[in-house]
């Protein structure tokens, strides 16, 4: 029977198999290696295995077939989806929404207006689409927002969830989790539309209803409501979450499809725990260190980044673990497991770099009969 970290190891066989070149491969192995330094730090002159100027041409102009390595990917996620015994009633596909923010400063002529103020951040804005697997949370995919005048927030989640394949939602209900950014009356209307689909919404406490008063005024949780320009009721819940601060704050919840109080809650609860992927994704895997000048090597890079992610995430999967992660050793197990001889290389460079040392210590240290390729 074949483990999740077989799995992981093919997957990472199939992306070097789609490569034109083998200088390619190389590229793509020491940009996998580097994000799973797991510093945070994943800045291309810190690759000792192939230089920034070569990862600089792989990102931003050597053709290589990024929707082929998409489509590969995807395929590993949704397997273990798919794979599952489903007895009784129609399984339930949890897809998370949530729009974040990669800040950066100076400046980054070749993005055009991509690097722009929203919301008081200063940045490259994301929509991304999760899916969950069993008790993770993986990126599915992304769209950047481009600013006032093109398409809202709303319209790229809704185009994110048109790339679910039917392979996977037409056996399941789906429910989708977000906050109050994608709770607006035309998101409500289209999820409403959508066959075998629900939402949980975030609102914000003074959003009104038909009855002329605010969300914030109603008396007890589980109660249908009707929003001001909607034309069907939904069902009002709420939680409180603790800030970084350690303060709480009251959170309102809605759902298109009528659900127990404690459910929603529940729900919506979940939602805000994505907070926690991003911080690791951001300070672990490098996801906002991109320096590259073209929308191509920004896209390429986020994309790499999600995967380093989903490495890690399923070497630690394989381990039956189910405490918190350490990710700097998850990381690293991850990069000695599925690509050890640049592991190895490595080690052999920063000894080569350290020979003087070496020898003051009274060592020599040969190395023959092996090469990297």
């Amino acid at each position: 029977m074949l483990t999740i970290l077989n799995y992981a190891q093919a997957l990472v066989y199939t992306m070097m198999d789609l490569m034109p070149s083998k200088y390619q491969q190389k590229s793509l192995r020491a940009l996998l290696c580097l994000f799973l330094e797991a510093t945070g730090q994943s800045l291309p002159q810190h690759c000792q295995t192939v230089s920034a100027s070569a990862i600089s041409r792989f990102l931003n102009h050597y053709h290589w077939p990024v929707r082929a390595v998409i489509r590969v990917v995807r395929a590993e996620i949704i397997r273990p989806i798919k794979s599952e015994i489903r007895l009784g009633r129609r399984p339930i596909l949890t897809v998370i929404l949530d729009m974040t923010t990669l800040e950066k400063v100076g400046k980054f002529s070749g993005l055009g207006k991509l690097i722009r103020v929203y919301n008081g951040k200063r940045g490259l804005h994301l929509v991304v689409l999760y899916v969950q697997v069993g008790r993770n949370r993986v990126p599915w995919g992304f769209r950047v927002y481009r600013g006032k005048g093109e398409l809202a927030p709303v319209k790229l989640a809704q185009r994110l969830l048109k790339t679910l394949p039917k392979t996977l939602t037409a056996d399941r209900e789906i429910r989708v989790l977000a906050d109050s950014a994608f709770g607006s009356i035309e998101m409500l209307e289209w999820v409403k539309k959508q066959p075998r689909t629900s939402g949980i919404f975030g609102v914000r406490s003074d959003r009104r209803l038909t009855s002329d008063s605010h969300v914030s005024q109603v008396p007890h949780r589980g109660q249908q409501v009707v929003l001001m320009g909607l034309d069907f009721p939904v069902t009002l819940s709420w939680y409180w979450l603790e800030r970084d601060d350690g303060k709480l704050e009251k959170r309102f919840v809605i759902s298109t499809k009528p659900l127990s109080a404690v459910y929603i809650t529940m729900l919506g609860r979940r939602r805000w725990q994505i907070e926690g992927f991003f911080k690791t994704i951001k300070h672990r895997f490098g996801l906002h260190q991109f320096g590259q000048g073209t929308l191509l090597g920004v896209y390429r890079w986020i994309l790499l980044s999600f995967i380093a992610y989903f490495l890690a995430r399923s070497t630690y999967n394989d381990s039956g673990k189910t405490t918190l992660p350490d990710w700097g050793a998850v990381a690293q197990l991850a990069a000695e497991t599925l690509l050890p001889s640049l592991v190895v290389l490595e080690l052999l460079i920063n000894i080569k770099h350290r020979q003087t040392l070496v020898r003051q210590q009274g060592f020599d240290i040969t190395v023959s009969g092996w090469q990297y390729g």
